[in-house]
């Protein structure tokens, strides 16, 4: 695939085009339970890992497992719930994936241990994958292509706005609720969502839908799972030379490889490897996941230095990161517009190249350091996102013609889930390699088996030093310092990651267009290389 099959005349009844507004309200709804979850959960982790009755005295692997299971489902079914919204009708597998979700939600809020909440985030993830491809699909039919750019920013911006909601909302519930609150309150929302989806939103479908890979799903997530898991581990036991984690690591990648080769071969895969042909098509997924490999892992730590180490609680730490979110819904509408300035090659550069800036300043961060500073950087990194999403989604849904809409949205954000699941694991392991050898030293007076544990991360040292009372005063000031220095080398591999991601956006992507005719800017933009 060299270029995108050109739309030819309006397809799109004139009933459902005079309501699209109103439609893509309805689409951004959906969009914000799915998105509200994890950002209402990135303020709830901290209470999650507290000891009963307080929260479920999760482990920092197993809160990894509670975010991962959700990603990880999530982006393994996506394609293939894709390509059945375009089998059955999208309409109908939004409804299916929004009660799915709800249901999810429900279990997820009663859970009554660690495990318990993995399973049903793992529900969650299952409705999740149903909804979110299904969204932008909705979109593309529901829009002429010349409105396309300016809907997806929208829909973009609706990103924004759910990253604001969701960590007040959190901080919120948790200062008046039990941790559950954070997911029993999706279940209204999704009951909202579905009435005016049944009211609203018209059925699509494509004419020649693909045959769903049940070999391949398995074996991407089998895969992704097992390279999930021996990175975790590794983190867990701070030493990725142990033989359980290399062995581990290794049977994922020789799955995920032999998901590959299968793939190729089939005739029906989940992924249509020829789509990668395109250098332009490719490295805007690659960008995807890149920028939200670096952007998950740095979510997850923050979190902590802003309640562990400086003392706020999950409703200060929702507030605090309301510049990100604010920023994302000022310029995710309105990135098109530099885009059409100045091109795609230029404008999203620039924004990863702030986003590395703005991943780096985490490594200069103190216990005393001017919160300010901290809203700086929270507020350039939502207006560097803005201008990587939107250009980039517009450039991945039109580089394949509307039918196939599912298909485009579905890989874009397989690789963005896969992307932060690796972002969380990989960086988040990074982070707890990096405390246990700065703290382990500070543990000897500790039993050999509270030491241990004791060691994985700053809420287990700070658990054990609640413990031990008075005597274990010694232990804040140094779990505090062992953090900190976590952090400093976790942000600097983020950052590094994003610069790789500039890389890859300045050889590949286009640049400016020339001289475009009225409704054709985008597709120039797709087609110019």
């Amino acid at each position: 695939m060299t270029s995108p099959v050109p739309d030819t005349g309006s397809r799109i009844p004139e009933a459902v085009h005079r309501r699209r507004w109103a439609i893509l309200g309805v689409l951004m709804l959906s969009l914000l339970i799915v998105v509200l979850d994890n950002s209402i959960l990135n303020v709830a982790i901290k209470t999650i890992s507290t000891p009963a009755p307080t929260g479920l005295g999760a482990t920092q692997s197993e809160l990894e497992w509670a975010i991962n299971a959700y990603t990880l489902v999530f982006a393994g079914l996506l394609f293939s719930a894709g390509i059945l919204g375009d089998r059955l009708g999208r309409k109908k597998v939004l409804l299916g994936g929004l009660v799915v979700f709800g249901i999810g939600s429900a279990l997820a809020a009663f859970s009554g241990s660690p495990g318990e909440l993995i399973t049903f985030r793992a529900v969650m993830g299952l409705g999740a994958a149903f909804v979110m491809p299904a969204t932008l699909a909705v979109l593309m039919n529901v829009f002429e292509r010349d409105e396309q750019p300016k809907a997806i920013g929208i829909w973009a911006g609706g990103v924004g706005l759910a990253i604001a909601i969701g960590p007040i909302t959190g901080g919120v519930l948790l200062d008046h609720f039990w941790w559950g609150s954070v997911f029993l309150i999706n279940v209204p929302i999704v009951l909202l969502a579905l009435a005016l989806m049944l009211w609203l939103v018209p059925d699509s479908r494509d004419p020649k839908p693909g045959r769903i890979d049940p070999v391949g799903v398995v074996l991407s997530v089998v895969g992704l799972v097992l390279l999930v898991y021996g990175i975790i581990k590794g983190g867990q036991l701070a030493d990725f030379t142990d033989v359980t984690v290399l062995a581990t690591i290794g049977a994922g990648l020789a799955v995920l490889a032999a998901f590959v080769v299968f793939e190729k071969r089939s005739d029906h895969p989940s992924i249509d490897i020829t789509y990668f042909r395109n250098k332009v098509f490719s490295a805007a997924i690659g960008v995807i996941a890149l920028v939200f490999f670096a952007l998950m892992g740095v979510t997850f730590f923050s979190v902590f230095y802003t309640q562990s180490v400086r003392g706020y609680s999950p409703l200060q730490t929702g507030l605090l990161m309301l510049p990100l979110a604010v920023a994302q819904m000022i310029f995710a509408p309105r990135a098109r517009l530099l885009v059409e300035r100045f091109g795609n090659r230029a404008t999203t550069t620039g924004a990863m190249l702030l986003i590395a800036l703005t991943l780096a300043a985490f490594a200069t961060f103190e216990a005393d350091t001017p919160i300010w500073i901290l809203e700086v950087v929270f507020f350039l990194m939502g207006a560097a996102m803005a201008h990587i999403m939107t250009p980039i989604s517009v450039v991945i849904m039109q580089a394949l013609p509307r039918e196939k809409a599912g298909s485009a949205s579905a890989l874009s954000n397989t690789f963005r889930q896969v992307g932060g699941a690796l972002g969380i694991a990989v960086l988040g392991s990074v982070l707890s390699t990096a405390y246990r050898g700065d703290i382990e030293n500070r543990l000897t007076a500790l039993p050999e088996g509270v030491r241990h544990t004791a060691g994985e991360s700053i809420e287990a040292t700070l658990g054990v030093a609640d413990k031990l009372g008075p005597r274990g005063e010694a232990l804040i000031g140094p779990a505090h310092d062992a953090f900190l220095h976590a952090m400093h080398i976790t942000a600097l591999w983020g950052a590094g990651v994003a610069v790789v991601g500039a890389v890859v956006v300045a050889l590949f992507l286009p640049g400016r267009p020339t001289a475009p005719q009225e409704g054709e800017e985008e597709r120039e933009l797709v087609a110019s290389e």
